[in-house]
């Protein structure tokens, strides 16, 4: 590589954009767009161990973060051995993406355009905080809790 050429960046392809993981204002580590991304566009996906929701239910409580996703009534995944970089998407009231689950796999796709450096967020609706854990989001119209 030449003097002051770009480092050569290698994706999975189920990763449609760059995105960089690094500290969160939201909470903890956060997803930031590497790129623009263009509205309703796929952004990229997170792949994880398949497991029960018997199981999940049980590592929820035993993890400080929980980074888990309920595909159905029997299964889901669990990202927290994942590498795949947008297991850090962070909630918000706000959201500018959307997570979609299809054929058992979570996938994110943008709201509306995101901009370089923008954090890449999610609403998460229902979770197993049942709304007990205060929402950090800042978003203008915030409900307050997850």
């Amino acid at each position: 590589m030449s003097a002051g050429a770009a480092p050569l960046v290698v994706r999975p392809p189920w990763q449609k954009y760059a995105v960089d993981v690094r500290a969160s204002l939201i909470d903890g580590h956060g997803v930031f767009a590497g790129e623009p991304i263009p509205r309703r566009r796929k952004i990229g996906e997170i792949r994880g161990e398949s497991i029960s929701v018997r199981e999940a239910r049980i590592r929820a409580t035993r993890a400080a973060r929980v980074m888990i996703v309920e595909l159905s009534e029997k299964r889901a995944i669990d990202f927290s051995r994942s590498s795949d970089p947008m297991r850090f998407t962070n909630h918000s009231c706000g959201a500018n993406a959307r997570l979609c689950i299809r054929q058992g796999r979570v996938e994110f796709y943008a709201l509306r355009d995101i901009q370089p450096d923008e954090e890449i967020t999610v609403d998460y609706g229902e979770t197993h905080h049942e709304g007990r854990l205060r929402c950090q989001c800042g978003a203008p119209g915030c409900r307050g809790a997850l």
